[in-house]
């Protein structure tokens, strides 16, 4: 598994459940809410602060195990 990463949310469509994290270094992740740990409804907002690991989806780099920190 990946290092984790820390990132800020761009943006995030909670009606639709996926956006994207602005990495410090490197291109924007995409993030799904099933990525996102925690119980009941999982949603992230714009600026928010997150931390995660990056791993290689069929569409490119996504985001898994996301934390708001």
């Amino acid at each position: 598994m990946s290092e984790k990463e820390q990132g800020t949310v761009k943006w995030f469509n909670g009606s639709k459940g996926y956006g994207f994290i602005e990495r410090a270094e490197g291109e924007d992740v995409f993030v799904h809410f099933n990525a996102i740990v925690g119980d009941g409804y999982r949603n992230l907002e714009e600026g928010q602060r997150v931390e995660f690991n990056v791993v290689q989806g069929q569409k490119g780099l996504q985001a898994e195990n996301v934390v708001v920190i």
